[in-house]
């Protein structure tokens, strides 16, 4: 479900017409809407309830601090993995209680920044970091809350580049051996185990890989209560998907995925913590572009955008299917034309999509690429010394800017020139 609908003619985010804000920011320009994130966050809170329960958005999925304080305002809790995102979290507003800090390669730095400035938990994720924490939870004088993220060796079956849960992958510590790292976490100074950490992997679109890694999740727990370590916190991650195609099969909903987590971990008593980011930010973006040119190929015409793989690298990196719409809504049975849709960049991965059935268009229309708000903005770059893309965010009637498109110069001021040259 998402808020950007036709209206008159005119694709709308929420109430407000994309050309509205296209002849004010320009193109290419991310839009999120509100009611949509509000909306997907909600559905989970209500799929938890009554367990106690904490909804940590994964900050990874789409970081701007103007939409993490849209969810912190909600009593969102943050799901951070690395010092820059703890810093955003912590601009928004957001507590360091609502905030756990997971990712295989923290650094020192990274621990003292958490530590001094405020942490629900650290989510540990192997032995080195586990004692590289104690220290410097030592060297403070302060107690780390822990939870131990185990690898419980289950496929997520989704693409092989954001699968985390199997044996092969650098996530986590082999959940055999569980029991030897818990004692030796029970033993060192400055920590506080307080749960267990699973997290198998993104855009999984059905429930079994869930329902075999909890079950073990379930085991686990017992084993550890039984050699004495108190379990509180069971941190389930984040990883349920959303249809990237309108004809897609739907993936479970948050009220099945709620619906599992009570009758695989509900009897336990712990608090479960979540780490959804993709179905709460996904649908809830566009990113929007213009047509430069339409170009007739050698058998196949290409449809030449102002977008490019530096602002969406989805497609290039990972293969990924994103609908492509004109913002003018086509007349019913309108012909159509079969396009390579494709970015600037001199790169032939460049390519957003390959035979795309599209209605007519014409130089200078506006096209929006749906679900775009997770992996998105976050993962653009300047390269070509293109500009990063602006965000937009429209809550109701009104939109904002919420990060600007940097000038040429100020890309430029960032580069120094030595003295010798």
């Amino acid at each position: 479900m998402d808020h950007f609908l036709y209206k008159n003619g005119t694709l709308h985010a929420e109430g407000v017409p994309i050309p509205e804000i296209a002849a004010q920011v320009g193109t290419p320009f991310y839009v999120y809407s509100t009611a949509t994130l509000t909306r997907h966050y909600t559905l989970f809170t209500e799929a938890l309830s009554p367990l106690p329960h904490l909804v940590c958005f994964a900050i990874k999925s789409l970081s701007n601090v103007a939409v993490l304080k849209t969810l912190g305002n909600l009593g969102a809790g943050m799901d951070v993995v690395s010092g820059g995102e703890y810093l955003r979290a912590k601009a928004a507003g957001v507590p360091g209680e609502r905030i756990v800090f997971s990712g295989v390669g923290k650094t020192r730095e990274e621990m003292r920044l958490a530590l001094t400035g405020g942490i629900r938990q650290f989510n540990v994720e192997s032995e080195p970091e586990m004692r590289a924490l104690s220290e410097v939870a030592t060297s403070l004088g302060v107690t780390a809350p822990i939870t131990i993220r185990v690898n419980p060796d289950v496929d997520a079956r989704t693409h092989e580049k954001i699968a985390t849960g199997k044996k092969e992958n650098k996530f986590g510590i082999p959940i055999a051996r569980a029991s030897e790292v818990y004692a030796e976490a029970a033993r060192l100074p400055g920590l506080q185990v307080v749960g267990i950490d699973v997290h198998i992997g993104s855009q999984l679109t059905e429930l079994e890989p869930f329902e075999q890694a909890y079950l073990k999740v379930a085991d686990l727990t017992r084993r550890l209560r039984s050699e004495g370590h108190a379990i509180t916190r069971l941190d389930l991650g984040g990883g349920l998907g959303i249809p990237y195609t309108r004809s897609n099969e739907a993936p479970p909903l948050p009220t099945d995925y709620g619906a599992l987590i009570k009758r695989t971990v509900g009897d336990l008593g712990c608090e479960v913590e979540i780490e959804p980011g993709r179905l709460i930010s996904g649908n809830a973006g566009l990113l929007v572009a213009s047509v430069i040119y339409i170009k007739n190929g050698e058998g196949r015409d290409f449809l030449i955008l102002d977008a490019a793989m530096n602002d969406l690298v989805r497609p290039s990196m990972y293969g990924a299917h994103h609908d492509i719409v004109p913002v003018a809504e086509p007349p019913i049975a309108a012909p159509t034309q079969e396009f390579d849709v494709v970015g600037p960049v001199c790169e032939t991965g460049d390519t957003f999509a390959k035979g795309r059935d599209l209605p007519l268009l014409a130089e200078g229309d506006l096209v929006a690429f749906r679900s775009a708000g997770a992996y998105g903005a976050v993962m653009a770059s300047e390269y070509n010394t293109r500009p990063l893309v602006p965000e937009v965010l429209v809550n109701g009637d009104h939109f904002a800017v919420i990060r600007g498109r940097p000038s040429f110069d100020e890309i430029l001021n960032r580069d120094t020139i030595p003295a010798w040259l």
